[in-house]
């Protein structure tokens, strides 16, 4: 903050590194474009890792404790109504795409290094995802109708306290990332200030 004046008269003017006292229609622009990526990336980012946070302390543990057939005709009921554009797009890619577009229009910036690490936090949430529930996930729901199928076999197959593993693995990625995000908007807002 800079704080000009004479005799009483007091102007403040707030600056920031690198930039004019009076920045630019494209540098209002970059920082109302920064801060919308940076909000984006911290609701989807919370989002995602409250239904991993979800399944790892309530959904997967209630489940363990139900008979096999009710076990593979919820996981799979579960499994087919979390595909949906509100999970999808606005969680689990909506968390990545948001937090690249955040780490882009950050550089430079003080929540930079807070937003890339939460970027890579969140790149170990895809990747374990992808690579180890989301076989486990198609394999279950590809098993068929649980009144025509061998349920104790394909419950076995499935694997639960595997996958349960690897979720809670993902919650301990997905959730430090929210709290990296959280901090990086709370800095954003003081370097904007």
């Amino acid at each position: 903050m800079i704080v000009d004046g004479s005799l009483g008269e007091r102007v403040v003017r707030y600056s920031h590194p690198g930039r004019t006292a009076h920045p630019s229609r494209w540098e209002r622009m970059m920082d109302v474009l920064s801060t919308l990526a940076l909000i984006a990336a911290t609701l989807s980012m919370g989002m995602v890792s409250s239904v991993f946070a979800l399944y790892a302390h309530t959904v997967m543990p209630g489940l363990r404790r139900t008979d096999d057939r009710t076990f593979v005709g919820a996981f799979q009921a579960l499994d087919r109504a979390i595909i949906n554009p509100w999970f999808i797009g606005g969680g689990f890619l909506g968390a990545l795409l948001f937090t690249i577009a955040a780490a882009v229009t950050q550089l430079g910036r003080p929540a930079f290094a807070w937003i890339a690490i939460a970027l890579v936090l969140y790149a170990v949430t895809v990747v374990i995802t992808i690579a180890a529930n989301v076989p486990r996930n198609d394999a279950i729901k590809a098993a068929g109708d649980p009144d025509r199928m061998d349920v104790a076999a394909v419950r076995r197959q499935f694997d639960e306290a595997r996958w349960a593993r690897f979720n809670l693995v993902r919650v301990f990625t997905s959730v430090p990332a929210f709290a990296l995000l959280v901090w990086a908007l709370v800095l954003h807002g003081q370097s904007s200030a």
